[in-house]
């Protein structure tokens, strides 16, 4: 596409010589006919040796660029934007693969592809211009939105609902049993997982994610929600819209989490607490108490024995009070009071 067409449809400003770009690439190694671009300021020398064809840039780098480069506000969403065009999805093939199993009572819309050696289970809906990947199972009674798709061997139990326009990647299981289990004089009674999942619009979920059917209510996944990689969902976990979770966080039973939230890879949060809105956990953090207030929160401390871990922590709450203590005796000495 020319630069000039990209412009047209995404916003953002022209600069320098209208070119051809065929695809994205890294500002260090772009090439011919290449795009890249420059959001964070550190890497500005860049500019200088990089072989790209074109640029994204904010207005203040763009002021003294002299190649063709597009100017706007925010370089790093222009560039997923300009990828998507550059990178456009395959085309659904509608149908249903001569291998596919599709059981009575299942509707699947005539827009639909549905793989080879795909499970479409009984009063199962597959809904306009969705793709069910070969080799994926979807439940009994599941429901697969418009424009969603399930990429090869991913998971549906019975009674979930996935909402438009998601995307599933290979090997997440939507609806498996919840870990639930009461203790009968040390051995373990199954207590059955009744809930289902309900996925809202424009979810991705990654591969290897496992989300929890509810116990007795469901666990939901409101709009717009990204998950990363081998993530753990409990059940009854609730998370509001347009969180994002990078890879191998675990979200035990029953938490709350709030909208527009990021939770960090390998962060842990505990069962039944609840997250605000705008709560951002990084990386590594356990998560132990509900949070209330927006914000970020960060905690890594190294492991021992239970009881060695709770004394340190508590003393490490007191710190603080010490500290001013100590400065304040400091304060109060006179010369020579601590001479032998």
């Amino acid at each position: 596409m020319r630069l000039s067409q990209l412009v047209s449809l995404l916003g953002g400003r022209l600069q320098g010589e209208d070119v051809d770009v065929i695809q994205v690439a890294p500002l260090e190694l772009a090439g011919a006919g290449q795009i890249s671009f420059l959001a964070n300021r550190k890497y500005a020398r860049q500019l200088t040796t990089t072989q790209a064809a074109a640029v994204i840039l904010p207005e203040d780098l763009a002021a003294g660029h002299a190649g063709p480069c597009i100017v706007a506000s925010n370089p790093y969403l222009y560039f997923a934007r300009v990828s998507q065009q550059l990178n456009p999805i395959p085309p659904i093939r509608p149908g249903i693969h001569p291998t596919a199993v599709v059981q009575a009572g299942a509707v699947v819309d005539p827009t639909a592809e549905v793989g080879a050696l795909a499970y479409i289970g009984a009063n199962a809906v597959v809904g306009a211009h969705a793709l069910i990947g070969p080799q994926c199972y979807v439940g009994e009674g599941a429901s697969i939105g418009a424009n969603t798709r399930l990429m090869a061997r991913v998971v549906i139990q019975h009674g979930c609902i996935i909402g438009a326009r998601g995307l599933v990647h290979s090997g997440a299981v939507i609806g498996a049993d919840g870990f639930g289990v009461a203790n009968d004089g040390g051995r373990w009674e199954k207590i059955p997982q009744i809930g289902i999942v309900r996925i809202g619009d424009d979810v991705e979920i990654g591969a290897n994610t496992t989300i929890d059917r509810g116990t007795m209510a469901d666990t939901v996944i409101g709009n717009g929600v990204k998950l990363d990689n081998q993530i753990q969902i409990g059940h009854n976990v609730q998370v509001g819209d347009h969180t994002a979770m990078a890879g191998c966080v675990g979200v035990a039973g029953s938490a709350q989490i709030g909208a527009h939230c990021t939770v960090g890879g390998g962060a842990i949060i505990l069962g039944h607490l609840s997250l605000a809105d705008h709560v951002h956990v990084s990386a590594a953090t356990l998560i132990t108490k509900s949070i209330r207030q927006p914000g970020t929160y960060t905690g890594a401390y190294p492991f021992e024995s239970h009881e060695d871990w709770l004394r340190h922590a508590a003393q490490l709450k007191q710190y603080d009070k010490l500290s001013s203590r100590l400065k304040a005796l400091e304060q109060q000495m006179q010369p020579g009071d601590n001479d032998a």
